[in-house]
This record gives C-alpha cells, structure tokens and sequence, in this order.
C-alpha cells in the first residue's frame, strides 16, 4: 500500500479524486504522460485498495477508497506509536542523568 503512494503522480491522481468520481480519461488528462501510463498508475491504486473503479458501458469512473487510506493510517500509526514510546523513554531516561548530575555537583559543593 505504501508503494502505492511513494510515486508522486499517484499522489497526484488521488489527490483528484478525492471528493468525487473521474474518468479515466479525465484524470489523464491533467498528466503530460500517456493514458496507458495514467491506467497503469490507477491499476496500483485500485489494486492497493486506495481507488474504487465503477464501470458504466465503457467508461472507468475512480474514486478514493476512504477505508484504504484508514488501512494505511493504521499501519503508520503502529511505527507513530512505537517512534513515541521510544522518544519518551530517551527523554525520561536523560531526565533521570540530568538530575543526577545535579544532584552529584550539589553534593560536591557541600563536601
């Protein structure tokens, strides 16, 4: 799913889509890079479950898959979480050696 969105053209064409259906040759439309190019990059969106395609004759309509991106937040969430609980020991742990060290020169003082 990541990979999905590590191309910036993808971003790009989700970006489009993000309130409402387009075709496929409307999203095309906005790129300076061949349909075929375009289908193949809406292919990985749809297939990483960030793109939702309705067929009507022979029109694609896309739009976002708001529950994909609630997959991937939640993905990125567990490494958010895991960076915060390892920030949080650091910090306490150097709160902890601060004091000491506060506390050692406060003793060499009254020595």
């Amino acid at each position: 799913m990541i990979q999905a969105i590590v191309e910036p053209r993808r971003r790009d064409i989700l970006y489009l889509v993000r309130d409402g259906e387009l075709t496929s040759s409307s999203i095309a439309s906005h790129f300076d890079i061949s349909a075929p190019a375009v289908s193949q990059h809406l292919k990985v969106l749809e297939e990483s479950g960030l793109l939702v395609v309705r067929r009507e004759g022979t029109k694609r309509y896309y739009r976002m898959r708001r529950e994909g991106f609630a997959d991937l937040k939640e993905y990125i969430d567990r490494f958010w979480d895991d960076s915060l609980l390892l920030l949080k020991e650091v910090a306490e742990e150097e709160e902890r050696r601060q004091r000491n060290r506060e506390s050692n020169e406060s003793n060499k003082r009254y020595d």
